[in-house]
């Protein structure tokens, strides 16, 4: 039986993680991150493959820019994982108050001692962590956030027995008591619409929610789905990724096409990586609607794309990371 609380450990380069140009002033070089088997493991060999060095970094680099150090102090990752989103926050927005949950106690710890241990001496950080459903472990602890950044899986799980298997990044159980409306439910964009829902009372003033997501789903769909929950969406970065674990995922969406929900969106990866070449994700974002025509022809449904999968064709999806800000503010 797994020891689902024993963490195996990685060394990571950190300037190459995150792409820095200068030692990093907060961190240590390299990192040593523990990682138990309920979290995803990074993708440390092909930095293309990984969320976080692929997906939330430039975000996080782009964030640090427009927001400056006072718009970035207080940062919270929702489904952390290992924490290296974290750890990226404590390095690029130079953030000093850090919350961290995702759904096992375990994983939590773990990436609060990832955190924690990795920071060069000297280097303060508050780290307020909680296991359990999205923001709700830090609910009633008093602090207000600047930045929400999230990265949440979309496949429901009919069974939760399911989520004591080991690593379970991908799915969350199907069950809620909360109304979802159909743009979050049909697109099975759920848990993103119930983060915003929980997000707005923890963040401080100018605060907002980073959601980073695999976009197999038009953006209008993610556009219309922030606004259902009071929010303004911003396409902050825009690009693409590998399908990882391709025939189980691709599978699982195509199995929730066959019940009427969708059609998802997947392309052949050589077409993806043509499109987008040498477009930085920044600017990718501002010319979405554009890239989105041009890759109109190749565009595959799930069970289009688990067929050429079949033919041995490698699959992909655009990823994108919206911030969300609540309607109400200035």
């Amino acid at each position: 039986m797994t020891d689902l609380s024993s963490p195996r450990f990685l060394k990571i380069d950190i300037l190459r993680y995150l792409g820095l140009d200068a030692p990093p002033r907060h961190l240590l070089d390299p990192l040593t991150i523990g990682v138990v088997p309920r979290a995803f493991l990074p993708q440390v060999e092909d930095l293309s493959r990984d969320w976080v060095a692929s997906v939330g970094v430039p975000a996080l680099r782009l964030l640090a820019r427009r927001r400056g150090a006072a718009g970035c102090r207080a940062f919270c990752a929702v489904g952390t994982g290992t924490g290296l989103d974290a750890l990226a926050a404590a390095e690029i927005l130079g953030a000093t108050t850090i919350g961290l949950t995702d759904l096992f106690p375990e994983v939590v710890a773990t990436a609060a001692a990832n955190l924690r241990d990795n920071l060069r001496p000297g280097h303060a950080i508050e780290i307020l962590g909680g296991a359990g459903d999205l923001l709700a472990p830090l609910r009633d602890q008093g602090v207000r956030f600047d930045l929400i950044y999230e990265n949440l899986p979309n496949l429901p799980l009919a069974d939760d027995r399911l989520l004591e298997r080991d690593r379970t990044s991908g799915s969350f159980v199907a069950a809620r008591a909360e109304v979802v409306p159909a743009v979050a439910r049909d697109w099975l964009l759920t848990l993103h619409y119930l983060l915003l829902e929980q997000a707005r009372d923890l963040l401080a003033p100018g605060g907002a929610v980073v959601a980073t997501l695999g976009a197999r789903v038009p953006l209008r769909v993610l556009e219309e789905m922030v606004r259902a929950a009071g929010f303004r969406p911003e396409l902050l970065t825009f690009g693409w990724k590998t399908q990882s674990e391709a025939e189980a995922v691709i599978g699982a969406y195509a199995g929730w096409e066959a019940r009427g929900r969708g059609p998802f969106v997947f392309y052949p990866a050589q077409r993806l990586e043509a499109v987008f070449a040498g477009r930085d994700p920044a600017a990718a974002a501002g010319a979405a609607a554009t890239i989105e025509a041009e890759l109109a022809p190749w565009r595959l449904d799930a069970r289009a794309a688990l067929a050429a999968l079949g033919r041995g064709e490698t699959i992909g999806h655009a990823v994108a990371v919206v911030q969300a800000s609540p309607e109400t503010a200035a």
